[in-house]
């Protein structure tokens, strides 16, 4: 046995020449497999790579260890187990939560502190074998140093969603923090976590530093008897005492000192919320602190406040008065909360309840094993670990990924949040969204993942596509029609809500809500309505689609007046997606939601809005009379205030001139969106062409981008032009041809320099 393990030793420094140490700016992956959602709580735990910093469940590893050599490669195994806590008895009384926050001082308790966790970590070398129970002394210390860091240090989507949510929350900088009073330090504080200790009740977890007089405290003790032992805040009260009138208020938790920041809480009466400290660096040196070298080792708040929002089930019974029974299994997998995303879960849950996009999960290993060394950023790759989750048991209680305290099967698609949300100013946040919005994003994204899949997913496959149809709009003016195609992915709906089924029955329950409040007052009034079931109109669904299918006047068309328009459908799709237009603007200029109820029947008859196009007895629109070429306009230069300030901000000179001419000299703060949403943009710093050179000429661009936008449904004198526009990128011409789709060709032949340019640019 001995000799064995002194084989394995020697193997072990034998791959070790792959081993990295991630630094506090690498990104490490170790609570989830890059390609399922396996994590350290899945029956078999994760394998994290001590070379790539991935993740890899038990069922997939292998696809990683082919890629190394012979000697193998390293990795940490982690299988971590959940024990309820036992809830404590007698002693003082837990607070309340003293704020509408979840986790942090004051706030609600976070679920994750009702359990102690259990960690069984393993160094292991595959395909070898060989495994060393962790923590070891006799392993190298480069490994010992990797296996360290991989495991201390906070996960990269956990450190991306808490810094999208700490960019948003409102934490302003403590009035204290400018003048604090720092006594002199008396000891200096270890950076060694395992240093860290409160004063008061011995605890080792949830530690603040009071940044006044150095002392450690324990956080507040939570209603249910979690957190901490209150130590932090005893120590303020005394100081109240001996200091008055506000003490020494600022403290600082140890364990989410970083280089860019840390959790500081304020305990002043005027304050007692979380604040920032402009000064912390300097505060944190007079204890002997360098938080440069620092790295975290604890959960911040934030993210203790986002792993409660997506704990929060805000309601159980999605169907009132009904009993439901939980259904589980292939299909029936739910989506985690990651904080504001139930438009997200709601689009994918529909789209991936569809049989064709069943394909991912068949397709899933060979889209794993083609996406190369990092599949968290593999959008395909990504969508078929989203399909094996949701279409699998996999993941279903009990299933063989399923983590053992997860009664409820659900999975969370944090990494295809990141990929989808990209370079997106608002589905990269975690502020709540449109969910058609989305959906319209969600297409886009998957449509340029196809064109450039290759051999990836089958020739045949078009997923972007199944819900696309032509629309046919007829305008009709002077006894002459025109008729115009748009490429749609949604049909909208109004809703007439004076066409609702139960128009008595709404009126009687307002006249009822109305004479309540008379007799009782708003307050009373309320709760009394509250006895009483709402009454929503009913409007009937071919309403809305007769209303839709309506003629509706233009104030004018190419000069005439009196013109109708009418839209049909002149092709289907496979699959029709509708979208009902919930919200109006009111006579305020406000936005409203409808509460209304649309009920949809089983089957559509759309028949009668299949569109003929030009009949027999009908006369074509004549096309407006060519203009007489104008002068070409003086060209127009960068606004220098709005160039000024986007390079305050750190852009480029050349960046920030093209912003301003992107938005027309307008505003230095639509330059600054522009400059967000080009910024990856390969020409975004080179400079700018000479007053009337144009950038590219149509005969410069790429033959195989136009073919790519042709195979979208564009003419190839349309995606030349776009091309041209948009200095040969696929993307942005992608985007410009969808933007101008109601007068492209007239744009295009801007685009080309006039409309005697043809399709070859000559």
């Amino acid at each position: 046995e001995s000799l064995g393990h002194m084989e394995g030793l020697q193997l072990i420094r034998g791959a070790m020449t792959a081993v990295r140490v991630p630094s506090a700016y690498d990104k490490v992956f170790n609570d989830e497999c890059a390609v399922s959602f396996d994590t350290p709580y899945s029956p078999l735990g994760i394998y994290v790579s001590l070379t790539s910093w991935l993740s890899f469940g038990s069922h997939v590893v292998s696809m990683d260890v082919e890629r190394a050599g012979d000697k193998g490669q390293l990795y940490v195994h982690c299988k971590w187990t959940r024990v309820p806590r036992e809830k404590p008895t007698g002693g003082d009384e837990a607070e309340a939560p003293t704020r509408m926050a979840i986790g942090g001082e004051g706030g609600f308790q976070v679920e994750e502190e009702k359990y102690d966790v259990v960690k069984e970590n393993t160094l292991v070398l595959l395909p070898q074998g060989v495994r060393v129970p962790l923590p070891c002394t006799e392993l190298p210390e480069l490994v010992s140093e990797a296996a360290r860091a991989v495991l201390n240090k906070m996960s990269y989507l956990a450190e991306d969603k808490a810094a999208a949510v700490a960019w948003e929350a409102e934490v302003l900088p403590s009035k204290y923090a400018e003048d604090l009073v720092q006594l002199p330090p008396h000891k200096q504080i270890s950076p060694d976590a395992s240093t860290w200790v409160c004063e008061e009740s011995g605890m080792r977890e949830n530690l603040w530093l009071n940044l006044s007089d150095g002392h450690i405290g324990s956080g507040r003790r939570q209603y249910d008897g979690s957190g901490g032992a209150n130590g932090a805040l005893n120590h303020y009260n005394e100081t109240k005492m001996h200091f008055p009138p506000n003490g020494f208020p600022l403290v600082v938790k140890l364990g989410t000192i970083t280089p860019s920041g840390a959790d500081v809480y304020s305990y002043a009466d005027d304050e007692n919320t979380e604040v920032s400290d402009p000064k912390l660096a300097e505060h944190l040196a007079h204890w002997g602190i360098n938080m440069m070298r620092m790295e975290k080792t604890e959960a911040s708040v934030a993210e203790m406040n986002i792993h409660a929002n997506e704990k929060l089930e805000l309601d159980k019974i999605t169907e009132a008065g009904k009993e439901l029974t939980p259904v589980h299994g292939a299909g029936f997998v739910g989506m985690r909360n990651l904080g504001n995303s139930c438009y997200i879960n709601s689009v994918l849950q529909v789209l991936f309840a569809l049989p064709e996009y069943g394909l991912f999960e068949r397709q899933a290993a060979a889209l794993f094993s083609s996406a190369g060394a990092e599949p968290m950023d593999d959008l395909l790759a990504q969508l078929g670990k989203l399909a094996v989750g949701l279409l699998t048991d996999r993941y279903a209680p009990g299933g063989a990924g399923a983590e053992e305290a997860d009664e409820d099967g659900c999975i969370a698609p944090r990494m295809l949040k990141y990929i989808i949300g990209k370079g997106h100013a608002e589905f990269s946040s975690s502020r709540q969204q449109d969910a058609l919005e989305y959906y319209q994003h969600f297409l886009e994204s998957l449509n340029r993942a196809e064109r450039s899949a290759g051999s990836r997913l089958p020739a045949e496959a078009s997923l972007s596509r199944l819900f696309a149809f032509t629309q046919e709009e007829r305008i009709c003016v002077d006894g002459m029609v025109c008729y115009r195609d748009a490429e749609q992915q949604y049909l909208s709906l109004p809703i007439p809500i004076d066409q609702a089924d139960n128009r008595a029955e709404v009126a009687a329950y307002e006249e009822r809500s109305r004479e309540k409040r008379q007799k009782v007052g708003e307050a009373v009034a309320d709760k009394e309505a509250d006895k009483e079931e709402p009454v929503v109109p009913l409007v009937p669904f071919e309403a809305c689609l007769a209303k839709a299918a309506a003629s509706e006047p233009l104030e004018v068309f190419r000069g005439r007046t009196g013109a109708e328009r009418a839209t049909r459908f002149k092709t289907f799709p496979r699959y029709l997606m509708v979208h009902m237009q919930r919200y109006y603007q009111d006579v305020d200029w406000t936005a409203k939601k409808l509460s209304v109820r649309v009920p949809v029947p089983e089957t559509l008859d759309l028949t009668g809005l299949r569109g003929g196009g030009l009949q027999a007895d009908e006369t074509l629109l004549p096309e407006e009379e060519e203009a007489a070429p104008a002068a070409a306009p003086a060209p127009v230069a960068p606004d220098e205030a709005v160039v000024a300030q986007l390079m305050a901000m750190g852009f480029s000179e050349n960046g920030s001139k093209r912003a301003a001419l992107a938005v027309n000299n307008s505003s230095a703060e639509q330059a600054m969106e522009w400059v967000f949403a080009h910024l990856e943009d390969a020409d975004f710093n080179d400079p700018l062409p000479p007053p009337g050179v144009r950038p590219a000429v149509a005969d410069d661009v790429s033959a195989e981008s136009v073919s790519v936008l042709e195979a979208m449904g564009f003419s190839e004198r349309h995606a030349r032009g776009a091309l041209t526009a948009t200095s040969g990128s696929i993307e942005r011409a992608a985007d410009w041809l969808f933007s101008h789709v109601d007068d492209l060709d007239r744009a295009v032949d801007e685009a080309l320099g006039g409309g005697g340019g043809g399709g070859g640019g000559g």
